[in-house]
């Protein structure tokens, strides 16, 4: 690509809206990173029911709220929030959903249950992110992933906004994390994913897939691949080294000291 200038990051966690996570301290830190090094940046995290509106200073950006995505039949509001991190001068992004996001756990309940719709939820922020980032009219050359919760968007962007001018020459980089859930996401996750023109074979997930499947189903169409935890199961490292996408070894000493942002920047620039 040569020449990046603006890159969209979609994270299931951020500091300081979640606990301290290795996911949530990238997502916070490595959009300022990239910010500085001159580039444009947005952010996207879900606005779980967890977060604090008032201590975090969320408000709604009612030009950006008002659609409805369809989810099984069904209508569901997109709201969006925003919030700015004075310190980093910069905004971040919330995906909103009455259902899906107010309750106050993030993807487990309070025993530990694995939500029966996270895949719906799932869903959700994916659409929800292309469709705010076609409003705001903001092209971004680079897609960076963070999470499970955001594996679904490499399909949505390949097959169902592939035309759309806004992701024209859009690449996504995937983050692979050790947050891949065991559970399954139970029966008609194929058809829950399924839109714009995408069918059942481009999916072809097992029913009960789980999120080692969802993460193979993001590396299938995702143009690059970050490996961001020394723990990543075996059998994904599997399917990254059939892939053949460029791809950028974990380095845990640099992760620590904050000298990773400068190789992805340049794995950016590379693509």
């Amino acid at each position: 690509m040569g020449d990046v200038k603006r890159v969209l990051f979609v994270s299931s966690e951020m500091v300081p809206y979640l606990p301290e996570s290795p996911i949530g301290n990238i997502g916070r830190f490595l959009p300022q990173g990239i910010q500085e090094r001159k580039k444009e940046i947005r952010s996207f995290m879900p606005r779980y029911g967890c977060i604090n509106e008032r201590k975090n200073q969320l408000h709604e950006v009612i030009r950006l709220s008002g659609m409805n995505i369809v989810i099984s039949d069904i209508d569901r509001p997109l709201v969006i929030k925003v919030a700015s991190i004075s310190a980093a001068r910069m905004q971040v992004y919330f995906i909103d959903n009455e259902d899906y996001f107010h309750r106050k756990q993030v993807f487990c309940d309070a025993e530990g249950r694995f939500f029966d719709d996270n895949c719906e939820r799932a869903v959700f922020f994916a659409r929800g992110v292309l469709e705010t980032v076609k409003k705001l009219r903001w092209a971004p050359d680079v897609i960076h992933c963070h999470g499970w919760i955001s594996h679904v968007l490499p399909l949505y962007l390949k097959k169902a906004y592939r035309d759309d001018p806004i992701f024209a020459n859009s690449k996504v980089v995937l983050s692979l994390y050790d947050d891949t859930p065991a559970d399954s996401f139970g029966e008609g996750l194929n058809e829950k994913i399924c839109f714009g023109g995408i069918e059942t074979p481009d999916v072809a997930l097992s029913e009960n897939a789980d999120g080692t499947e969802l993460a193979k189903l993001a590396i299938r169409y995702s143009d690059a691949v970050i490996m961001a935890s020394d723990n990543i199961p075996k059998e994904l490292e599997s399917a990254v080294a059939k892939s053949g996408l460029p791809t950028l070894p974990y380095d845990g000493a640099k992760l620590a000291d904050g000298s990773y942002i400068d190789d992805y920047n340049s794995f950016y620039d590379q693509l």
